[in-house]
């Protein structure tokens, strides 16, 4: 693929977690979480993206929403579960997404608030439609995804290339 070609990235926080007396990382998905996943799965396999990979944190709630999101895809994408997700501050996920080989097109990172929702904030230099006023009254609350494009190699990205083209949280 070429590098003139747009890019996405979906940015997927995890779903509503639960809070049993384990470890944070091991906080599987309440009830109402993973029926959220499997909706926003859903929504996103409505999307027509074809993702070529997915960076998934190693966290339980985050294995558990892919799992149940990409059942609802078409054809699942190679899929990488990635330490250094979880707890991730937003420039070290732009790092980890500059480490994209650039064979990649689409690219989904599921993960975790606050570093998804700065990350989507950081990379956006503009939005379409009201996608970002959209994202700004309602957060990221869990099983939220932002869609952005941005145009170069994985290398080059970086604040402010890429267009936010889409929002979705489950209460939308």
């Amino acid at each position: 693929m070429s590098v003139a070609e747009p890019r996405r990235i979906v940015l997927f926080r995890h779903a509503k977690a639960d809070w049993p007396p384990v470890a944070d990382h091991e906080r599987p998905l309440a009830e109402r979480g993973r029926t959220d996943a499997a909706v926003a799965g859903r929504k996103l396999a409505d999307s027509a993206i074809a993702f070529d990979l997915a960076l998934c944190s190693t966290s339980t709630r985050t294995r558990e929403t892919w799992k149940l999101a990409v059942h609802e895809f078409p054809q699942r994408p190679k899929t990488v579960y990635e330490e250094r997700i979880y707890e991730a501050s937003p420039g070290e996920l732009i790092a980890l997404l500059n480490e994209t080989p650039d064979d990649a097109q689409n690219v989904l990172l599921v993960g975790h608030n606050p570093g998804l929702q700065a990350v989507a904030e950081i990379l956006a230099g503009s939005a379409e439609g009201d996608a970002g006023e959209r994202m700004s009254r309602r957060g990221y609350p869990a099983a939220a995804f932002a869609v952005l494009s941005f145009t170069g190699s994985w290398k080059s990205l970086e604040p402010g290339v890429a267009t936010l083209l889409d929002y979705w949280a489950p209460s939308e």
